[in-house]
């Protein structure tokens, strides 16, 4: 607590008026960081054209977002954290999940129910699109503390994706 008074230039026990310990203030710093992510998710672009250019448009976002150095290392504080604030780190979990998995769920119904996709689960379709972008843009910063970009940019992350659905659910 005394590093982040003196960075804030307050006493420390000032900084425990606001804040009665430093789990109080790390979820107070999670809750607002969070609520800045999400006003970046929100605005997940919705392109038109084949489901093909429609899913890429979306999940290269979703991969440049998750890309983004400081998402990389908010994930990281939040899974390093989760032990002692389980309830906030779930919360965030699930709030990124839902804000950008709403509008994927939404666009594959939309094209199955046009009936260029068979997808019978959009939910689930839904995961399993994010779960291959975020394999190989998250995980390997996470674990070996990668900080250069992979072999592959987040548009071709985002490519062999949606070509992986489409081969399963394309019609």
């Amino acid at each position: 607590m005394e590093p982040i008074a003196r960075e804030a230039g307050v006493s420390t026990a000032t900084l425990y008026i606001f804040f009665n310990s430093k789990a109080v203030l790390f979820e107070a710093v999670i809750k607002e960081v969070a609520e800045e992510l999400s006003r970046q998710r929100v605005a997940v672009p919705v392109a038109t054209g084949s489901p093909r250019d429609r899913l890429v448009v979306i999940l290269a976002a979703y991969a440049d977002f998750m890309s983004d150095g400081f998402v990389n290392t908010m994930l990281a504080l939040i899974m390093a954290e989760r032990a002692r604030c389980s309830a906030i780190t779930t919360q965030i979990f699930e709030r990124g999940r839902r804000d950008f998995g709403t509008v994927l769920m939404t666009v594959l119904a939309e094209m199955t129910r046009a009936g260029q996709l068979n997808v019978s689960k959009p939910s689930w379709t839904a995961g399993q699109l994010m779960g291959m972008i975020e394999h190989p843009i998250v995980f390997p910063p996470l674990v070996r503390g990668q900080e250069e970009p992979g072999d592959r940019s987040s548009r071709r992350i985002a490519e062999d994706a949606v070509d992986v659905i489409l081969a399963r659910y394309g019609v």
